[in-house]
């Protein structure tokens, strides 16, 4: 592991504004500041996933194209450099900065800065075998395979406590500045317009009801062949966006209707990143004897939520009781229990919880969570490289689930089904699976919503499915769906 700077004492201020506020402030900021808001929506405020993080002028941003990466600095022309893997790379820059820590125990984990991150579903295949047929592949995406921006201050509310922290290493003037221009940003930055959303768009998928059963078809040939025994179709979605239509809005109008454990809002060079995902891909944090625990939180079962009480209780039952939605889950939790046993020490690899229900603003989803303990020694591109893309968006066993997802999948994944989240300066990290996730550019949304398919897979009902989860994007678009029969 590479040689890590000694801890180092932040400078640290509580300052009195709330959540709303905060987001109302932080996306009143130019898209040059490179904002970037992760947020559990204080959903799930009674556990670990229950703060609000957020940094703005990051100190340094790399962006990953294969082996190029683009590098800038705010006191530098950006340079581009060649680099076999940007997770070695990204692990040598961690290692560079100091690792923080507030020593209130009432305050958030993370203190004084973060490398913040979106991974692109595409990034695994620079480092996995994967044997892909690129001879009917679709054109080159210009979409970075990864973005880590480091940043020297944050801004963190707790959703649980109601407190929120600013913290900088950059030293106390820094965290006056902070402080003042975040009063100030909350003090002037506009309302936006949470009218009730009006259908003023059209998205279009790359796929029509007709090719999407095809192809899960395909899948279960495939299946019974013995190649696979789940992998994960995706459709690609479309939506062109009047100027109306804000980045600011739409992330507005997820967060306010269909809040998330793990949204997002990052803005990067060229695009703006939006995420409602309900899913964890892996925490790594450090109980008080200093080893290293690693969690992922597998989904896999669907249901929507009903139009009544009586109906969600019906809907939550028919998941906890589906034999096709339970198999579908387990077998993706032993995919994950393989990837974490690369990493973790013998015989620390569990599962906790097995197809658990839970209950989300529009649907119901099967979670299941592993755990273990790291090896002492393994460094952030070890880990990655044993465990992403997340089981859940492949299939199992996951190298041939991928590979047939390439032939099958008429469009590129780009940042979605790939990861968003931070990895702090002492080690740990927290990441989510990039569903529910879209990116803006030019007045365009693109997103992609899909399924696990099994031997039991009806076509029809994956496809319903599909649309299903498309449902709050779409509506936060203010989009309906072209006919797609």
């Amino acid at each position: 592991m590479p040689t890590r700077h000694a801890t180092q004492t932040c400078n640290v201020r509580e300052i009195a504004i709330d959540a709303d506020t905060l987001v109302r402030a932080f996306l009143s900021l130019d898209h040059a500041r490179r904002l970037s808001l992760l947020d559990s929506c204080g959903y799930h405020s009674s556990n670990e996933a229950r703060y609000l993080i957020a940094a703005f002028d990051p100190c340094e941003t790399i962006e990953a194209h294969g082996t190029n990466l683009l590098i800038e600095t705010p006191d530098a022309a950006p340079q581009v450099i060649n680099h076999a893997s940007a997770l070695e790379h990204l692990t040598a820059r961690l290692a560079a900065y100091p690792s923080l820590r507030l020593v209130d125990a009432d305050a958030p984990p993370v203190c004084g800065g973060l490398c913040i991150t979106t991974l692109s579903y595409a990034l695994a295949a620079r480092f996995l075998d994967l044997r892909l047929d690129m001879s009917n592949a679709p054109p080159a995406s210009d979409e970075p395979d990864a973005v880590f921006a480091f940043y020297d201050a944050l801004i963190v509310h707790d959703y649980k406590t109601g407190r929120t922290f600013l913290s900088t290493v950059a030293g106390e003037e820094k965290l006056n500045r902070l402080a003042a221009e975040l009063l100030d940003l909350a003090h002037r930055a506009p309302l936006i317009n949470l009218n009730e959303t009006k259908i003023t768009h059209t998205a279009r998928s790359n796929f029509t009801s007709a090719t999407y059963k095809a192809a899960v078809r395909r899948i279960k040939e495939h299946i019974f062949a013995g190649d696979i025994y789940q992998a994960n179709l995706t459709q690609n979605f479309l939506c062109d966006l009047d100027r109306a239509t804000t980045p600011e809005v739409i992330f507005n109008r997820l967060r306010r209707e269909h809040p998330a454990s793990h949204a997002a809002f990052i803005r990067r060079r060229d695009d703006t990143v939006i995420s409602i995902s309900p899913e964890r891909f892996l925490r790594v944090h450090r109980p008080h004897n200093g080893t290293r625990i690693i969690i992922a939180a597998p989904i896999k079962g669907t249901r929507p939520r009903g139009k009544d009480t009586k109906d969600d209780a019906r809907l939550r039952h028919q998941l906890a009781t589906s034999a096709k939605d339970k198999a579908e889950n387990v077998m993706i939790v032993d995919l994950m229990r393989n990837d974490l046993g690369r990493v973790c020490e013998y015989a620390t690899v569990e599962v906790t919880d097995l197809c658990r229900v839970e209950t989300h603003p529009t649907l119901f989803h099967l979670v299941s969570i592993v755990r273990g303990r790291l090896r002492p020694n393994v460094t952030i591109h070890e880990l990655l490289h044993a465990t992403f893309p997340s089981g859940s968006i492949t299939g199992a066993p996951k190298l041939r689930a991928m590979e047939i997802i390439h032939d099958i999948e008429p469009h590129n994944r780009e940042l979605s089904m790939g990861a968003i989240g931070y990895f702090a300066f002492d080690g740990t990290l927290d990441l989510s699976v990039a569903i529910r996730t879209m990116t803006i550019k030019n007045n365009q949304a693109r997103f992609a919503t899909g399924g696990g398919i099994t031997a039991d897979s009806d076509p029809a009902a994956e496809y319903a499915e599909s649309l299903v989860k498309a449902r709050a994007l779409l509506k936060a678009l203010g989009a309906k769906l072209t006919d797609n029969k």
